[in-house]
């Protein structure tokens, strides 16, 4: 294969972003109905997603630490055939459900262990594709680098959400259409992607602990975010069916156009204002408190679609800011040969939120809807109360300017 260009490298690199993104995003807006429909309860259909969570959550940091050993690109193809053999094994068990062949808690058991095996390998993609990203940067373009990944992450959660359109086809339309794109992606990867210049390491990989002070702030940070951005995700889907007074194929397209909003938000904080200004990693995080205060106000207290939707775009906005803040701050925290265990770790982060957001989602909206909103944005109010504090403790790597 000819040795492809620092340029046309990152080119494809963003592109199976995008597209890993969007295999990460499709299945929100159709959980939610699919789960009705196969008539599990609020904290049943959660549960699925946070219980793979806690799979991506402990597994993430091992993928880092093996893609300094086998290389970023060995490390990606794992994750990415085996999203794709992960969505195929999920996505036949929901059928089974669907045409009645299996039911109630052996149903949902199959569900749960189909997603955590899924979880478990589709989790080395993201950390190998942020340690490749820190690879091909310098320290000086190293917030713009993960801007322009979380960009392109954010191009692929419009793109994701609307794969929802074709549950008009089937509510498992979108899940076998993914698969498909995932084997795309994976064979583009191997084709076109070269490893990355960093190369493979024969030394035992360094570790970075969730304790190590360098990181602890930005760590801090993103578990909270992610809590919310994993309890909107996860309960939308019943806040706009209740609210309307949807069916179950109107919910998945009315929720995957809304978090199309919402993604298409985020790109644009990522791909306009990270990459024109230059923003210091934990100020986008102090940035995107007060947008995310905003949006899940609007979540507690309005009803109409018109603020569900902005309520989104808004969040949209703040996560926007405060993904690449988050992960270029914890990687010019480190040095050079601890990328990839800072990328697990901090990799991690949303996985965790995730485990927590959608479980405390689906009891909170279980006792009142308004509930898991209000709490989140609580718990945003006094986060940004401790931001100085936190901002104190933030530590410059050896390699940061």
């Amino acid at each position: 294969m000819a040795e492809l260009s620092p340029t046309a490298a990152r080119r494809t690199l963003l592109a199976s972003v995008m597209i890993i993104n969007m295999g990460f995003t499709v299945l929100f807006p159709v959980l939610s109905p699919l789960g009705r429909e196969l008539g599990f309860n609020e904290i049943q259909i959660t549960s699925i997603i946070a219980m793979s969570s806690v799979i991506v959550f402990l597994s993430t940091p091992v993928w880092g630490r093996i893609s300094d050993r086998l290389g970023r690109k060995r490390v990606m193809l794992i994750g990415i055939f085996g999203f794709c053999f992960g969505t195929v094994l999920f996505t036949s068990v929901l059928y089974a459900g669907l045409a009645g062949w299996v039911t109630g808690w052996i149903l949902y058991g199959l569900l749960v262990v189909a997603r955590m095996v899924h979880a478990s390998i589709m989790s080395a993609a993201m950390p190998a594709a942020t340690a490749y990203m820190a690879d091909i940067t310098s320290v000086a373009e190293r917030t713009k680098g993960m801007g322009a990944a979380g960009a392109a992450g954010n191009l692929g959660s419009i793109l994701g959400p609307g794969l929802a359109a074709l549950a008009v086809i089937s509510l498992l339309a979108p899940l076998w259409a993914i698969a498909a794109v995932a084997l795309c992606n994976g064979l583009l990867v191997l084709l076109m992607l070269p490893e990355s210049p960093r190369g493979r390491s024969r030394e035992r990989p360094p570790r970075v602990r969730y304790s190590d002070p360098r990181v602890v702030p930005f760590l801090v940070v993103g578990v909270l975010m992610f809590m919310g951005f994993g309890l909107v995700q996860q309960t939308m889907g019943f806040r706009f069916q209740d609210a309307l007074g949807l069916g179950a194929a109107d919910t998945a397209q009315i929720v995957g156009t809304a978090m199309m909003l919402s993604a298409g938000c985020s790109l644009f904080s990522q791909g306009v204002i990270v990459q024109r200004l230059d923003i210091a990693p934990f100020t986008l995080l102090k940035l995107a408190l007060p947008l995310l205060i905003l949006a899940f106000v609007l979540m507690a207290t309005q009803e109409s679609r018109l603020w569900l939707t902005l309520a989104l775009g808004i969040q949209g906005l703040g996560m926007g800011l405060a993904g690449p803040g988050f992960m270029a701050g914890a990687s010019l925290a480190v040095s050079a040969e601890e990328q990839g265990a800072v990328a697990g770790v901090a990799g991690s982060c949303g996985p965790l939120g995730w485990t927590i957001g959608p479980l405390l989602g689906g009891a909170l909206y279980q006792y009142e809807y308004w509930l898991p909103y209000a709490f989140t944005a609580a718990v945003y109010v006094v986060l940004l109360g401790f931001m100085p504090w936190l901002g104190r403790r933030v530590v410059r790597g050896p390699d940061s300017p």
